[in-house]
């Protein structure tokens, strides 16, 4: 989902002093909150960027109250909701394609305990390609992790946890909605933040967004330039991700045998919106 390239002192962005007059996290800043970071220098960005979304799991959390285990967190990552569910007495089964997020993961369970380890099950798989064997009373496509995968693949991935939800069970799920009009009156995004960093290191970003609306994908690339007490670092790092059409994928909800029983959705700005969706199994 992303990758690390090192860029020419002349290809990277000046960062412009007034739009950024203090250190402050940024609201729904795109791109990089969908997948694990990379490596541990990548960690501090991601933590920006999934920072607006990290209250999510205090509702997942509520609705795995109501529903019960098991649980199925699709684009697990390192386990920031898998853990904490563990913790909580729900047996969840994660599912990631990246290996070294789902070691991290199990390790983390095992620093806590074996009452911790023993609900985890981690399954390797792209969500493109995935095939279950067991049932769940609640799956999770948090983090935007929707936006994921392809267009072409999403109807099957939708019916293949449709078809492993028990009677009644829940599949919840968010993503930012787009006004689709605007994107080809502006296909070409920038902004530029500073990422917090609590290490003696200051980093800033330039993230630059550009839509496809025919190929409804999105690509960003953030243009990363890190100041320590010896030296200056430039990287860039890229993230695709794929848009949703919310009318559209209602419709491939309601395909699936999912019905939406609850809408949530949070205003970002005059074009953008946060939608968590809550669905019911048929049957």
């Amino acid at each position: 989902m992303h990758t690390p390239s090192g860029t020419s002192l002349s290809l990277m962005p000046v960062v412009p002093t007034a739009l950024a007059p203090v250190p402050a996290p940024v609201d729904f800043l795109p791109g990089m909150e969908s997948t694990a970071p990379a490596d541990e220098d990548a960690g501090w960005l991601h933590d920006a960027l999934l920072g607006p979304h990290s209250a999510d799991i205090v509702d997942y959390l509520r609705l795995a109250r109501r529903c019960g285990g098991p649980v199925l967190d699709l684009g697990c990552g390192a386990g920031r909701l898998a853990v904490p569910f563990a913790r909580q007495g729900f047996p969840v089964e994660a599912v990631d394609r990246d290996a070294a997020s789902l070691e991290r993961l199990r390790a983390w369970g095992r620093r806590i305990g074996p009452q911790v380890s023993r609900l985890l099950v981690t399954t390797r798989a792209d969500l493109a390609d995935l095939r279950l064997r067991d049932t769940y009373r609640l799956a999770l496509l948090a983090g935007t992790m929707i936006t994921a995968v392809p267009p072409h693949a999403r109807p099957g991935l939708l019916r293949e946890i449709a078809a492993h939800l028990e009677p009644g069970g829940v599949l919840a799920l968010d993503f930012t909605a787009h006004r689709l009009g605007g994107l080809a009156e502006e296909p070409v995004r920038t902004r530029a933040f500073q990422v917090p960093r609590f290490d003696g290191v200051e980093e800033w970003a330039v993230a630059r967004q550009v839509f496809d609306p025919d190929d409804m994908s999105e690509r960003i690339a953030y243009h990363c330039v890190r100041t320590g007490k010896l030296s200056t670092e430039r990287v860039v790092r890229t993230t695709h991700k794929w848009i949703v059409d919310p009318e559209r994928l209602d419709t491939e909800l309601r395909a699936a045998g999912l019905r939406v029983e609850r809408r949530r959705r949070h205003r970002v700005d005059e074009r953008t919106e946060s939608v968590l969706l809550v669905c019911r199994a048929d049957g």
